[in-house]
């Protein structure tokens, strides 16, 4: 029995809307406890306070954390829509968030002298993002170019 095309595209975007969801829960933990002033519990550490309270934690005066909450929010509309467009919205989001995950990392490690391990999960996040909408992108090129996904058979 050959597997429908179309079901490998579900498990993905089942994947990334469950890495969408985790990642929403990292940032809105990170922003709930910036807005009431806070230190974010850390285990490994307590870098998290430090990165939080600095001046990289704000871009254009927005929290780092209420950008990464938006762009979870949309990758996880992205995931639940099977267009092939939402799965190239999903591609320009997780590579910006990429960039800005390493430029944020890198700031840790060079400026700040901190490492904030929700920082660290949430490039986690978003770098297995990029990957899934990557494998993503590829099935949907693929039956784009072969025709309608197959139907089980026998």
């Amino acid at each position: 029995m050959r597997l429908d095309r179309s079901a490998s595209d579900f498990w993905v975007c089942v994947a990334a809307a469950v890495l969408a969801l985790i990642g929403i829960g990292v940032t809105a933990y990170l922003l709930y406890e910036r807005y009431h002033g806070n230190a974010p519990m850390c285990v490994l550490g307590g870098g998290c306070t430090a990165v939080q309270r600095s001046k990289y934690s704000t871009v254009a005066g927005v929290p780092v954390a209420l950008l990464g909450l938006l762009a979870y929010v949309a990758l996880l509309v992205c995931a639940l829509v099977r267009w092939q467009v939402a799965a190239l919205a999903a591609l320009f989001i997780t590579l910006l968030g990429v960039l800005l995950s390493a430029w944020l990392t890198y700031l840790e490690l060079d400026q700040i002298h901190a490492i904030c391990e929700y920082c660290v999960a949430s490039a986690i996040i978003v770098t297995l993002s990029l990957l899934l909408t990557i494998v993503r992108l590829t099935i949907l090129s693929r039956d784009a170019a072969t025709g309608p996904p197959l139907t089980p058979s026998s």
